[in-house]
């Protein structure tokens, strides 16, 4: 069977019908987990203090631009999952540059992603870091970057430092992005990556707002966050977001408000239960993007039903 590249309106309609028209595609690699999130930020100092000073987190490394200026900036969670800073391309946009899932084989992902007619480089590059990533775009057109971690990358170079600081959370447990037509997203993330749907979520219980996808081989997810009419930017800033998982939310509360940073956080920290029934804690960084603060588990132990309402129109 002839394997074609495509993009746009074709591509649109691959991820509507789904993938089973390539039955001779190669294997699909493992997908490991998420792997970092990308923002775009205006004041990188602010941001920085906010990450660092702030939730704790270590920055390993950095990577400039040929004039010198910074071109984006590593906050380290935990010896595979980052939070990306990149000063912003221009004011008043969207404040998210891509998210990044984990593979154990780039240039098989690559060959496989190209087989079912994703648009993919001609060959895996090796990024500034030294891993080997690139980036295909998802039905909603948020970028997806793919990484395998190499042995002489930054990133296990890194092993066992930076992580030593006061981080408020260990792991990113899911990134949140928006979705406009989840049969589209469900395709290309599930028909085609492999993630697996394990929740659903309705603020009220008539429109579907949240659906959450694990990764194949692992517990990380992404939420999707559903829509029928176009985000502010101050709403994106919300849907758009990041979930750290802590222990105890009491505990993560006394520990923000013990630190000196937290004069310079404004906004009121207040514990609630989501719809999930799990404990959490909403952060804002300095550019509106939501920090997600989850317990693990809900308030009594018992797992929440998924929600049976119907997607936005």
């Amino acid at each position: 069977m002839k394997k074609t590249l495509v993009s746009g309106s074709l591509g649109a309609a691959i991820f509507a019908i789904g993938f089973s028209a390539f039955a001779d595609a190669p294997k699909r690699p493992k997908v490991l987990g998420v792997a970092h999130i990308a923002l775009f930020v205006h004041d990188i100092e602010k941001s920085r203090a906010f990450y660092k000073d702030f939730l704790g987190y270590g920055e390993p490394f950095k990577l400039d631009n040929p004039d010198g200026s910074l071109s984006l900036t590593f906050l380290k969670i935990n010896e595979r999952q980052y939070i990306e800073l990149f000063p912003e391309k221009a004011p008043d946009t969207d404040r998210l540059n891509h998210i990044s899932i984990e593979t154990d084989d780039a240039d098989a992902m690559r060959l496989y992603l190209a087989a079912h007619g994703v648009k993919v480089p001609a060959t895996t590059p090796k990024g500034r870091i030294k891993n080997l990533n690139f980036t295909p775009k998802d039905p909603d057109g948020h970028g997806v970057e793919i990484v395998e971690y190499a042995p002489d990358g930054f990133t296990r170079l890194n092993a066992g430092k930076f992580i030593d600081g006061p981080r408020i959370s260990t792991r990113m447990r899911h990134v949140g992005i928006t979705v406009r037509t989840l049969d589209k997203a469900m395709a290309f993330y599930g028909e085609l990556l492999g993630f697996k749907e394990i929740w659903r979520g309705s603020k009220n219980g008539q429109v579907l707002d949240w659906v959450n996808v694990r990764v194949p081989e692992g517990d990380d997810y992404i939420e999707f966050m559903l829509y029928d009419q176009p985000p502010s930017l101050k709403q994106l800033g919300t849907l758009h977001h990041i979930c750290l998982e802590v222990p105890n939310m009491d505990k993560a509360l006394s520990d923000l408000e013990s630190r000196p940073a937290r004069k310079n956080y404004t906004r009121p920290m207040e514990v609630k239960t989501g719809i999930n029934r799990k404990r959490q804690l909403n952060l804002y960084d300095p550019d509106g993007t939501r920090i997600e603060l989850m317990e693990a588990n809900t308030v009594d132990g018992i797992p929440t039903p998924s929600s049976t309402a119907k997607p936005p129109r």
